[in-house]
């Protein structure tokens, strides 16, 4: 780090500058974060405005483009708001702060008699001087200090109040928003053609027959790397069903399947990581309660498949690209071709479905290999639904296994916690986490896989719990051999974990007589998951013993992300169809604490969305593979929840804390919201089930 003392992303991009200049063109904020469909870059917009002191449409705001933006990594971990929110709103306060000065100085009065008005500092008597016209007696270009002006709260025009996203009018009204939409002069369109699966090599294929194919304008073939580049799109897919029907491979490993895959799991080579330890006893007890869970493979499902656009012209490649960290694309995509990176420009458009670590990396890598072929045209990279199904970075398969006992209170006294799982973070720390540098002549081998440390955690994300227990250790078997490539989920192993230990609460709870809500209470100390689990529950209508018709059942489960980010308390009522086991979800009752909320609007509706993604994995999903590969490459084999199948009713309650750290949120709500769903179906059918996906899980 650059400036460790520094707030936020100030740390590693400590220059004012970088986040802010002000010239005769107007003010422009710049950020390496973007916009994934969370909202992001409308908030951050807020925060900018409000600490700048100027309407909201009178900056201009970049995000994430290498040859301008600061370097925030990857927009992932629900860090956006605590990390680039925290650089933004201490860097605006501090321009604000240096115009003041300067302005003072100017007008030959105290800072404390100037105020600012929309880009402007006003004097008592009346004299004002816009942003514009003091900016060349400031020097930005200078390293952030670790104070900041302090700003009243309750005073903020723009920060905690429901602001219009930036991103949404586009989108809904047909507007080209996504990087799926993008039309460049002189573009061409192409399209790869893989391995039936990952370790197959290519034998042969008709390279010159395709060739001759109608508007065919190269067949592009590197070792096992097959791709075809055509003046059309449709021409593009011809060619490409051409050469997919020409092509021989040898077969790759043979597979486990979803039935052997957990056992598979416990036999692979891996390192184990104690994740935490304290005052574990030599002999253990008996355990009060034993249980085990286990998750299998989930895909993404992102609605749009995979896009890119590269172009290489005049010694620059150029990546049009909806990654979620443009300047670690940007290293893995020079390493690959062998290029400088200031040879590389990589620039975020956001993307028709992207969260995670999915196809966004690898696509790019197609386009810039691809436009190296073909020097100065754009080529427009769309992989097709099969492609993106079989081939993006799946999220891991898991397993849990946790024995505890509680004392002669029924008070939590001992819990001994193990999990297995391969990497949850493939991110791109070299060219061989990119896909085509596996299949390249000279192939690039992929950077050993590390989890993520704690407190962050990896696939023991939020495996430590909450709860006050004297006795603890937890310990993840990290396996570093994997059946398939996978790597960064919403919310990683906390939607497995949160699961196990929540629903041993309900087993300890159960066990000792006393009500979910209220044991979970006498086991938190931290009095904002207090706040979070009363909120939820008082407005839930939580009670103790609820009458319920048959076939219903209600679940209430609680976890802060991380152990250090936003707190989410969700409660769940759900009915089982008795004849055919359809399961709707009533109504689900969140309550969260993120600190500082900037748009409570645009928090609302990721809790939201977080509730229906994680109802839809945890009843629903997983890829559905045999040994000779994945099979579950479109929608039907693939089924997310349909509209039909998502809660009848969402209610969201938020605890703001105006002046308090921003904490990170688009992932709180999936571990809670599986937990809760869990313990409602355990209710409704008399049986409790760790198997996930609940409802047509076979592992």
């Amino acid at each position: 780090m650059l400036a460790p003392n520094l707030p936020g992303s100030l740390k590693t991009n400590p220059m004012l500058d970088a986040w802010i200049r002000i010239d005769g063109e107007g003010i422009t904020v710049y950020s390496g974060k973007v916009e994934l469909g969370t909202g992001v870059r409308t908030a951050l917009w807020q925060i900018a405005a409000d600490q700048l002191g100027v309407d909201f449409d009178r900056l201009h705001f970049i995000t994430a483009d290498t040859a301008m933006t600061p370097n925030e990594g990857y927009t992932a971990g629900s860090h956006t708001i605590a990390d680039g929110g925290t650089a933004i709103f201490n860097a605006a306060a501090q321009v604000r702060g240096l115009l003041l000065e300067a302005a003072a100085a100017d007008f030959g009065v105290q800072v404390r008699d100037l105020h600012v008005e929309n880009g402007a500092v006003v004097t008592a008597d009346g004299r004002r001087k816009r942003y514009e016209d003091i900016a060349s007696e400031v020097d930005l270009h200078r390293q952030a200090s670790p104070v900041s002006p302090a700003s009243d709260p309750f005073h903020y025009r723009y920060i905690g109040k429901a602001q219009p996203r930036v991103d949404i009018p586009a989108k809904v009204t047909g507007g080209a928003s996504y990087v799926q939409d993008m039309r460049l002069p002189g573009m061409v369109h192409a399209r790869v053609v893989r391995p039936p699966r990952r370790g197959a090599t290519l034998v042969s294929a008709d390279i010159e027959g395709v060739r001759a194919a109608g508007g065919v304008i190269a067949v592009v073939r590197d070792g096992d790397y097959l791709a075809v580049v055509a003046a059309g799109e449709w021409q593009a897919v011809q060619a490409m069903r051409l050469l997919t029907a020409s092509a021989r491979w040898t077969d790759g490993p043979a597979l486990p399947t979803n039935a052997t895959i957990h056992d598979v799991l416990k036999t692979l080579p891996h390192r184990d990581y104690a994740t935490a330890r304290k005052d574990v006893p030599v002999a253990p007890p008996t355990p009060d309660v034993s249980l085990k869970a286990t998750k299998q493979y989930v895909q993404h499902g992102s609605i749009g498949p995979s896009c890119a656009v590269a172009q290489w012209k005049d010694g620059v490649l150029t990546v049009w690209t909806h990654t979620q960290g443009v300047f670690p694309l940007r290293a893995g995509i020079a390493q690959m071709l062998s290029l400088p990176d200031d040879a590389v420009r990589c620039i975020h458009v956001e993307g028709s479905g992207c969260y995670g670590h999915n196809g966004a990396d690898d696509v790019a890598a197609d386009a810039a290999l691809i436009a190296m072929k073909v020097p100065g045209r754009p080529v427009r990279v769309q992989w097709m639904r099969d492609q993106e199904a079989g081939w993006e970075p799946f999220g891991p398969a898991m397993v849990t296994s946790l024995d505890a006992s509680a004392d002669g209170e029924g008070n939590l006294s001992w819990w001994r916690y193990a999990l297995w799982s391969t990497a949850h973070n493939e991110r791109i720390v070299n060219a061989g986490r990119l896909l085509p540098a596996w299949l390249m002549a000279n192939k690039i081998e992929p950077a050993p896989s590390v989890p993520i440390a704690e407190p962050e955690g990896d696939a023991d994300r939020n495996a430590i719990p909450s709860y006050r227990i004297p006795s603890l250790d937890v310990t993840m078997h990290f396996v570093t051999s994997m059946p398939f490539r996978t790597s960064a989920m919403r919310s990683l192993g906390a939607h497995l974990n949160v699961v196990t230990i929540e629903s041993a609460m309900d087993d300890f709870a159960r066990r000792t007589g006393r009500d979910a809500v209220a044991y979970r209470l006498a086991h938190l100390e931290d009095p904002r998951a207090r706040e979070v689990v009363e909120l939820a529950a008082r407005a839930f209508g939580w009670s103790p013993m609820p009458k319920l018709p048959a076939g219903r059942g209600v679940g209430f489960a609680f976890s802060r992300y991380k152990n250090l980010m936003g707190y989410c308390a969700v409660a769940v009522e759900l009915e089982v169809d008795p004849n055919d086991g359809h399961v709707t979800i009533v109504r689900a009752v969140a309550a969260a604490d993120c600190g500082q909320v900037v748009n409570p609007d645009g928090l609302v509706n990721q809790i939201e969305g977080g509730i229906v993604q994680s109802a839809s994995w945890t009843l629903y999903e997983q890829v559905l593979f045999d040994a000779a590969g994945v099979r579950s490459v479109d929608w039907a084999t693939y089924p997310i929840a349909r509209f039909t199948q998502v809660p009848l009713s969402v209610e969201v309650k938020l605890v703001d804390r105006p002046g308090e750290s921003f904490l990170g949120a688009a992932e709180i709500a999936q571990g809670p919201t599986a937990a809760a769903i869990v313990s409602a179906l355990a209710m409704a059918t008399g049986t409790r089930s760790l198997r996930l996906p609940l409802m047509r899980g076979v592992g």
